[in-house]
């Protein structure tokens, strides 16, 4: 980002040169740039919440059938298990399947193409939902019909939030035209336009979310036994990601068009090849942004998966690590191997009456809001050394503006490739320290008040980052194709300025919360075991028992 940044503030806001021009230093860094975040960045977040899902669903599948039948269930417990990963395996076959499905005519418009892709992703999808119906019977599910209404769920709430964010995203649309329409007032209209349309674009998901789960929870026997219901979610986050393959393919998509269209003015050629690629890239745009949508929302559903596997490794940690086999809850001995999520509740005083779990609240959100200041400084940063580089090299290497002479494009690589690897120390720091500082001084009751602060806000914020970044995107990319005056009119470097500062919030801030709310529940996870042996209310709790 900090590439594309720098390349847009000097080339085209300064020089007045268009996007990929070779004589601009930093073009090759924003193109390596798009494959660095875009591509393997976007791969390795979906990939984080795929694994993720799997091993928590699985993990609560275990926990709910040993409160439901006992510890000697083992080949019940076997089959709650393999669900989400043959689940899974079969996503797997689908995906591809469904990228061959994905075909159209040459001279194709925006539509004939989206409608293509879509067509891939929609057949994969409804595959799943087919097979899913065969396999809760052969596991044994307990209420088979509705378990797999449950898998439906989660596909349909993948689909909804992504046809939500390309309605708030695509230059197609009300909200990205009326962003582009602010332009003619200047860029800080059009800044507040963007804002205004990202706070506007949380309602459709959180609504779709808050749906989503309750049909899961409920659907599955939440009722009944809490475990079970949580499982339900899991699986329904499962199965909206089942279809990553070919979902993760379509949002690659997107910076594979855009750098096919920089190769294109790089290279000098023909006309109608840069209008094929912006064609492309238009589609792109709209598959990055529905992308970023599914991530953020299976993020949320992996997280809160992640958060009842918490307590299922308190629960293996107390009886494994620290020998307790029984606890006593108001008065009652209850075996710790058998204790339902209500037991752990009070256990461990999780209420909002108990001031460590509003504190982890407060936290939580708190932290949400500091990381994406770290990580959007980082970029204000490096892109600051960027700019600074490029107007350097315009200024010390003569020719470069006439054509005459070739930049330093590795230079701008260097800065931009160091910039991030130093930049990124602090805020993965944070997301690794917060969760053990807080489970050390205030307990469990602590952390998962601390999970389910980071988790609403983060997913919320994520969104709103996000879809305001793609609009304004979409905005710029909208009077390029000469609505509005047009590339060089006083609206485009209205709308490029509202796309820079765009930037940092769909590409950088805006993703980076999906890491940020399942890194903490991983590490959550992981020292689990430190923040059991501490005691039920964490060391300020030992503390206060001493006066």
């Amino acid at each position: 980002k900090a590439a594309d940044v720098g390349a847009d503030l000097v080339g085209k806001v300064e020089a007045g040169i268009p996007e990929d021009d070779p004589r601009n230093p930093a073009t090759i860094a924003d193109n390596v740039g798009d494959n660095v975040g875009d591509v393997a960045g976007m791969g390795a977040d979906l990939y984080e919440s795929y694994a993720g899902s799997i091993l928590a669903t699985a993990a609560l599948g275990v926990a709910a059938v040993i409160t439901s039948y006992g510890m000697e269930s083992i080949a019940i417990q076997i089959n709650y298990i393999a669900m989400p990963m043959v689940l899974a395996a079969a996503g797997v076959i689908l995906s591809v399947l469904g990228v061959y499905l994905v075909r159209t005519k040459e001279g194709a418009g925006m539509q004939a193409l989206m409608k293509s892709l879509n067509r891939g992703i929609n057949v994969s999808a409804i595959g799943i939902a087919i097979v899913a119906l065969p396999l809760v019977y052969a596991f044994e599910l307990n209420r088979p019909i509705l378990m797999w209404l449950t898998i439906i769920t989660g596909l349909l709430v993948g689909i909804i939030i992504g046809k939500a964010t390309e309605y708030y995203t695509s230059h197609e649309y009300k909200p990205t035209q009326n962003i582009a329409d602010q332009g003619e007032s200047g860029p800080a209209t059009v800044i507040i336009q963007g804002l205004s349309v990202g706070m506007q674009s949380t309602a459709t998901p959180v609504i779709t979310i808050a749906v989503g789960i309750t049909i899961a929870y409920y659907f599955s026997g939440g009722v009944e036994n809490t475990l079970m219901g949580l499982y339900g979610v899991g699986l329904a986050a499962v199965a909206m990601l089942s279809t990553l393959g070919i979902t993760l393919a379509a949002d690659a998509y997107g910076p594979i068009a855009d750098n096919a269209g920089g190769n294109a003015e790089m290279a000098g050629l023909d006309p109608e090849v840069r209008k094929r690629t912006d064609e492309l890239d238009a589609v792109g745009n709209t598959t990055a942004a529905t992308g970023k949508g599914f991530a953020i929302g299976s993020a949320a559903l992996t997280a809160l998966a992640l958060l009842a596997a918490y307590l299922e490794e308190i629960r293996f940690s107390l009886v494994h690590l620290l020998g307790i086999e029984t606890v006593e809850i108001r008065g009652v001995t209850v075996m710790v191997e058998t204790m339902t999520m209500q037991d752990f509740m009070s256990y461990y005083d999780v209420t909002l009456l108990n001031p460590a779990v509003l504190i982890g609240i407060f936290i939580g959100a708190m932290t949400v809001f500091y990381f994406s200041a770290m990580t959007m400084s980082a970029v204000g940063r490096a892109a600051g050394a960027m700019v600074l580089e490029v107007r350097r090299q315009f200024k010390e290497i003569p020719g470069i503006m006439d054509g005459t002479a070739t930049p330093d494009y590795a230079r701008c690589v260097e800065i931009s490739t160091k910039g991030a690897q130093k930049e990124m120390v602090a805020p993965a720091t944070l997301a690794i320290l917060i969760p053990v500082v807080v489970g050390l001084i205030f307990g469990v009751a602590g952390v998962l008040g601390l999970l389910s602060g980071g988790l609403a806000t983060g997913f919320v914020m994520a969104v709103m980052m996000s879809n305001a970044g793609g609009a304004w995107d979409n905005a710029k990319k909208l009077v390029e194709t000469g609505e509005k005056g047009g590339k060089g009119s006083e609206v485009h470097k209205a709308t490029v300025v509202g796309d820079t500062v765009g930037d940092p919030f769909k590409d950088t801030s805006g993703p980076s919360l999906n890491i940020l709310i399942k890194l903490m529940s991983m590490v959550s996870v992981v020292f689990a075991g430190l923040i059991a042996s501490v005691g039920a209310n964490g060391l300020m709790g030992q503390l206060m028992s001493m006066f």
